[in-house]
């Protein structure tokens, strides 16, 4: 499933469960292993949670590193910052 697939489920209000690739998360998330991610907004993330958000183009399963001036600040489990986004889909609320 594309990641504009699962955004599509989401907006449409459907939780969604996928099995992410990479070691950008871990230990929080492996490689292969199965999330669940709801439906969520900017405004309902806190710093910490694990967003599907688009940050500069690109798709990112992340983490909210800042919240400011109505946007997050979304980056891995390894220091690096992808950058500043409005734009959140979901929260993952299990792995």
């Amino acid at each position: 499933m594309s990641w504009p697939s699962i955004v599509e489920k989401l907006r449409d209000g459907e939780s969604v469960q996928l099995t992410p690739q990479g070691n950008s998360m871990t230990p929080r998330i492996r490689s292969g292993q199965l999330v669940t991610i709801v439906p969520a907004t900017l405004e309902a993330v806190e710093v910490g949670d694990v967003v599907l958000a688009k940050v500069k183009g690109a798709y990112r399963l992340h983490l909210v590193k800042a919240l400011k001036d109505g946007r997050a600040q979304i980056g891995n489990s390894h220091g690096h910052v992808n950058g500043w986004t409005k734009q959140v889909f979901g929260k993952v609320i299990d792995v």
